[in-house]
């Protein structure tokens, strides 16, 4: 294992996750909420859709690379055993988190939710926009969570 490659990793790996959740944060806290003030049903929906799909694409890029660095220090440092750990339960958040934002972007987005989001929101925009806000607080909230559990496990503070 070369140092600085897994140095590199590490970095790229965090940086990515800052992206990726940070992106999380600015459409659930100052987006959503903005685009919930629009007066005009199309606008809140056009607006949410330009935003959000430019979002996207940053979002798809950020979860491949928190992956590929992810699951290239777990093969580096030889801890797939620590799946087999609940003091490691991070690393299971970790991998969870990033799952259900790689089916959301990858799979339920483009083929499903973007249909169902745009058929409820030209019905009813006020209750669409509550849904989608909650369903990002709720991602956000365990993002947040997770990434407090790795930055302290990570660190040597384990629950077991």
């Amino acid at each position: 294992m070369s140092f600085e490659t897994f140095t590199l990793a590490r970095v790229i790996h965090i940086l990515s996750v800052v992206f990726w959740i940070g992106g999380v944060s600015m459409v659930t806290t100052v987006i959503i909420p903005s685009i919930k003030k629009l007066e005009s049903k199309d606008d809140k929906i056009n607006t949410f859709e330009r935003i959000e799909g430019r979002f996207a694409i940053q979002a798809k890029i950020t979860t491949l690379l928190t992956a590929i660095t992810g699951f290239y220090m777990l093969y580096e440092l030889n801890a797939w055993d620590r799946y087999l750990d609940l003091s490691y339960w991070w690393i299971h958040a970790m991998t969870l988190v990033w799952l259900i934002f790689t089916v959301i972007l990858f799979i339920l987005e483009p083929y499903y939710l973007h249909k169902i989001f745009r058929k409820y929101a030209t019905d009813n925009p006020e209750k669409a926009f509550k849904i989608i806000q909650i369903a990002h607080w709720v991602l956000l909230t365990i993002s947040l969570l997770t990434i407090f559990g790795s930055v302290a496990g990570s660190h040597g503070w384990l629950l077991f």
